[in-house]
């Protein structure tokens, strides 16, 4: 089956991504561009560089912006996967949904709506499990904060098992799950090349939510 892939620079996405493509055919990323920082459904930070991962995997992508107005979105969302039904000849949509019911909930009606196939290879996984692994195929790092116990030092970080040991002893998803953080990914099996960054900023809006800005990012040979 061919098979878009929902993207948002993260690694939840891109796992699902991967588990899926191992059984069928990944022929299209399909990623969305908020405007609104408040998002309900849509990853922020350094959301442009999915152009590079997808490059990077040798993939096609749709990139679509959105006013991210609550509900209101989801129509650019159906919009674009639309485009990529008729332009890649998709059968099926995955994404990286964990446990949020919102956002699972909403896709696969834009599926039921387009005669898609809803993927979702994540959906409750177990954490030790799912994040083993993370740690194993995967180079993570922390490029959004918003939880108390995390700061300004844990952006730019590895999503690695010290990291991990951080958030189980403050109490928070090891996923990030309920937006406690955000990632993004540099490489994976899914990539012919990876990325290193080059330039990078810390922001920081209080003492505990804070992005990683990348601005500067190139690909290299694996």
């Amino acid at each position: 089956m061919k098979i878009g892939a929902l993207i948002s620079g993260g690694k939840d996405s891109l796992a699902a991504a991967y588990k899926v493509s191992k059984e069928h055919e990944l022929v299209c990323i399909i990623s969305i561009k908020s405007k609104n920082p408040e998002s309900y459904m849509f990853h922020i930070p350094n959301i442009d560089l999915v152009k590079m991962q997808a490059e990077a995997m040798g993939i096609p992508i749709l990139f679509w912006e959105t006013e991210g107005v609550k509900e209101e979105e989801l129509e650019d969302l159906m919009d674009a996967m639309a485009i990529a039904k008729e332009k890649y000849r998709i059968q099926g949509v995955v994404s990286g949904a964990i446990a949020s019911n919102y956002q699972k909930e909403r896709i696969e009606h834009i599926c039921l709506e387009l005669d898609l196939v809803p993927i979702n290879p994540l959906w409750n996984t177990i954490p030790f499990i799912y994040t083993r692994e993370l740690m194993r195929d995967f180079e993570i790092i922390i490029t959004g904060i918003a939880a108390e116990g995390l700061d300004e030092s844990d952006l730019g970080n590895r999503y690695d098992l010290k990291f991990l040991d951080k958030i189980k002893k403050l109490d928070i998803h090891p996923f990030l799950e309920g937006g406690e953080g955000e990632t993004f990914v540099l490489d994976c099996p899914l990539f012919k090349k990876k990325l290193v960054i080059e330039e990078a900023e810390k922001r920081m809006e209080s003492k505990i939510c804070g992005q990683y800005i990348i601005k500067k990012i190139r690909m290299v040979k694996k």
